[in-house]
């Protein structure tokens, strides 16, 4: 006969069956288990990481760490002789691998893809920014825009470049020194075909005849270069300007002096990333290539990035030739590519790329530059697009073999 007691009794049973079939089903995700210590330099870079995916994929994927140090029954439990390791278990709970060293997240979810589980976070990301078409056309006559940058070519800094080809136009004479530590030709002479402008007559003068005067910027401190026909129409501009009157030879010491640590391009370090590698500092000339010193050295590296529109530091670093963590955790990289005449796409070169703290300064840069046509991507994927590349690659990054208009 059926009492209360007994229909308690029976309902308890369910709720507490139900209960286990809820737990049970909990754990019908594959579970990442990290075996390190908190003290440890690679479980320190980890910790964010494992952080980031717990709170991302909660209810996707389980994510756990234990301290060997201080649980070292668990370390002997699963077999580890280095720290950190990471362990893969599918959903049934069967080790399906493991990984010693510190694991970027780009790598721990490209081996979950690889395992049979492609995982995406428990909250829907937000779509990436492309841009295909430009949002206006370049009306811009085509002596007005610099063969190298893409940038306006003002009247009293333009460069004109003799070639076998044509004419190159120049913005400016750094970007003339630029391109000049692209060149895989043969330069010896080369400046001989060089024109600069007369900063104060707007007239053509030969580069090794000219006299520059040199000087700052107050504000960002880049430098000033004015091209002047004779020593002593610079010396005269000095009066007034203030700066160093140079020859050409200087000039191009000074102009040349650093250099990117990646492509081995002039850059000013007012406008290029700090990269430290190795426990000496060098320059990325822009967003890919600061990332590519990690490529061409083998060794970690930490970028101090400036935001794009902003300026604003973008901190990253990397171990093992992944990202090991990103200040702030929102940046992101834009794609600069261009369409090629054969209709596919390639990069549109190193001054139409760049790194944001948020996509929403993205954006804003986008809308100041409407000619920029691309794609966000993650800064993972672009220090990964580098690490592919081989020695001989890197040897030849943003070389531009001979001088030429295009």
């Amino acid at each position: 006969m059926e009492t209360p007691l007994r229909r308690l009794a029976l309902f308890s049973l369910l709720v507490a069956a139900m209960g286990s079939g809820a737990r049970a089903a909990d754990r019908q995700v594959p579970r990442l288990l990290d075996l390190g210590a908190t003290s440890c330099i690679p479980c320190k870079m980890m910790a964010p990481i494992l952080e980031g995916m717990k709170k991302d994929y909660a209810g996707v994927l389980d994510v756990d760490f234990i301290d060997v140090w201080k649980n070292p029954a668990e370390g002997k439990k699963h077999g580890i002789e280095q720290i950190p390791t990471q362990i893969f278990f599918d959903a049934e709970g069967k080790e399906r691998f493991r990984h010693v060293g510190f694991y970027g997240k780009e790598e721990i979810l490209a081996k979950w893809k690889e395992l049979g589980y492609d995982l995406k976070p428990r909250t829907a990301q937000a779509a990436l920014i492309e841009r295909w078409e430009p949002l206006k056309a370049d009306t811009r006559a085509q002596d007005a825009v610099c063969d190298f940058c893409d940038g306006d070519v003002v009247a009293n800094t333009r460069v004109v470049v003799k070639t076998d080809k044509g004419d190159m136009i120049l913005c400016s004479p750094h970007c003339y020194f630029i391109m000049y530590s692209c060149l895989t030709q043969d330069k010896a002479g080369f400046e001989k075909n060089v024109t600069m402008t007369d900063w104060a007559t707007g007239r053509p003068v030969p580069a090794t005849q000219a006299a520059y005067l040199y000087g700052l910027d107050e504000k960002t401190g880049r430098p000033t270069i004015r091209a002047y026909a004779s020593r002593d129409a610079a010396l005269a501009a000095r009066a007034t300007a203030g700066g160093s009157v140079l020859d050409l030879a200087t000039l191009q010491l000074k102009e040349l002096a650093a250099r990117c640590g990646f492509c081995d391009r002039a850059v000013y370090p007012e406008d290029a990333a700090l990269v430290k590698v190795g426990g000496v500092h060098t320059w990325g000339c822009c967003a890919h290539c600061s990332l590519g010193v990690a490529a061409r050295t083998g060794l970690d590296i930490e970028v101090h990035q400036p935001d794009g529109l902003t300026g604003e530091l973008i901190v990253i670093k990397t171990m093992n030739g992944s990202v090991a963590s990103i200040e702030p955790e929102a940046a992101v990289a834009w794609f600069g590519m261009r369409k090629k005449p054969d209709g596919s796409w390639a990069s549109a070169g190193c001054f139409h790329q760049g790194d944001f703290v948020s996509a929403t300064n993205l954006e804003k840069w986008l809308e100041a530059h409407p000619l920029e046509t691309g794609k966000q991507i993650t800064i993972q994927e672009a220090l990964a697009s580098k690490m592919k590349m081989t020695p001989a690659q890197i040897s030849k990054a943003c070389k531009v073999g001979e001088c030429a208009p295009k």
